[in-house]
């Protein structure tokens, strides 16, 4: 990406507009960020903003009309996102209390997570799974919000909610199960994700995972993973865990 460009990307704002045909010099309707633009941000006529369609790719636009209702815009150039990590993790996560379950959402959308899928366990407060379904429209919106503020180039998808069984059942070669009980005589997670094109991490709600449950698991071909000698929070788990897998990987520098 050329320095100027990047400069000028790097400063302007970022907004998901999946669904739409963008093309260089042609214009584009900004009508369902008209108020975002207008009423949040304070946007102007000339203001330059960054549209993402979720190929990858980054749109520098230029806001030609803006009133409270309506507004539009004129595509500038068209670069590909740098952020976008080149392994895929599938985040399989045991439902949490809201906020702690919106803040695992954010935080693994900023670090690089691919996918997430709400888990339903035997230690899960919430349950059963159609009283999820009322909380996917905010689910999104907070993972496309993430995903604007840190650039990435590709929405993280949102699964349908799956029970223990279901979840085990999933995931690719690279299995990981973060587990409380993990240790060096149990622990057989090798960190060599070096070429891993999908990774599957799943890690458990408050109170744990049960012996039982990380017995299925481990018999479906889960890794045990160890995060240390502290017991953490289940938010902080997913984090941590987050954090290492990706880092192995080497999407973290």
């Amino acid at each position: 990406m050329p320095a100027d460009v990047r400069s000028r990307v790097g400063r302007d704002h970022w907004f998901f507009l999946t669904g739409m045909r963008v093309e260089r010099d042609r214009r584009v309707d900004l009508t369902p960020i008209s108020h975002q633009l207008r009423n949040v941000l304070r946007l102007r006529q000339g203001s330059l903003i960054t549209l993402l369609d979720g190929s990858g790719a980054a749109y520098s636009t230029r806001i030609e009309a803006l009133d409270a209702e309506w507004a539009m815009g004129r595509v500038l150039s068209k670069e590909s996102v740098q952020g976008e990590p080149g392994v895929e993790l599938t985040l399989y996560q045991c439902v949490l209390k809201r906020e702690r379950f919106e803040w695992v959402l954010q935080k693994g959308t900023e670090l690089g997570v691919s996918r997430f899928v709400p888990v339903i366990s035997s230690r899960t407060v919430v349950r059963p799974a159609v009283r999820l379904l009322p909380k996917y429209e905010r689910w999104r919106a907070i993972i496309r919000e993430a995903a604007e503020q840190c650039r990435r180039g590709r929405l993280p998808s949102l699964g349908d909610p799956l029970s223990w069984d279901q979840a085990v059942e999933q995931g690719t070669c690279h299995r990981i199960l973060a587990w409380e009980e993990a240790d060096e005589t149990n622990s057989r997670w090798r960190p060599d994700l070096g070429k891993a094109g999908q990774v599957s991490l799943l890690v458990g709600p408050e109170g744990g995972i049960s012996r039982e449950e990380a017995s299925v698991a481990t018999q479906r071909g889960w890794l045990p993973m160890s995060l240390g000698q502290r017991v953490l929070r289940a938010e902080t788990a997913a984090v941590a865990a987050s954090t290492i897998v990706l880092h192995t990987a080497g999407e973290l520098g």
